[in-house]
């Protein structure tokens, strides 16, 4: 293996690293569920990329980097469709987002007042 190849892994992994950590940090600052999900959805899944494809790097033109690409192209699918089911099954069920200045929305009968 070369040290290019190293080298571009270890930054790969690192950066995919950062958005896991950003994801986690989101869930625990964000304020409302659906603001949480969103972060959620976009970071982990960028930083799951990042981190197979730096293992993909690593491991080189193998049979084990096509089993990860194939792991790379299912959570590209996976993880946003499996967030917006989530987030939308919540807004059926009820659950009002939070809208800014950190109040709800004003619930209204049917005259609209």
């Amino acid at each position: 293996m070369s040290e290019i190849q190293s080298i571009a892994a270890m930054i790969l992994i690192s950066i995919g690293t950062f958005f896991l950590f950003v994801g986690s940090w989101g869930i625990v600052r964000l304020p409302d569920f659906y603001s949480r999900t969103h972060a959620v959805s976009l970071s982990d899944t960028m930083g799951i990329i990042l981190v197979l494809g730096g293992l993909m790097v690593y491991e080189g033109f193998t049979l084990q980097s096509a089993k990860l690409f194939i792991a790379i192209v299912f959570m590209a699918l996976a993880g946003p469709t499996g967030s917006h089911a989530i987030a939308r099954a919540a807004f059926r069920a009820g659950l009002k987002p939070l809208f800014s200045g950190g109040r709800k929305e004003k619930e209204t009968d049917a005259t609209g007042t």
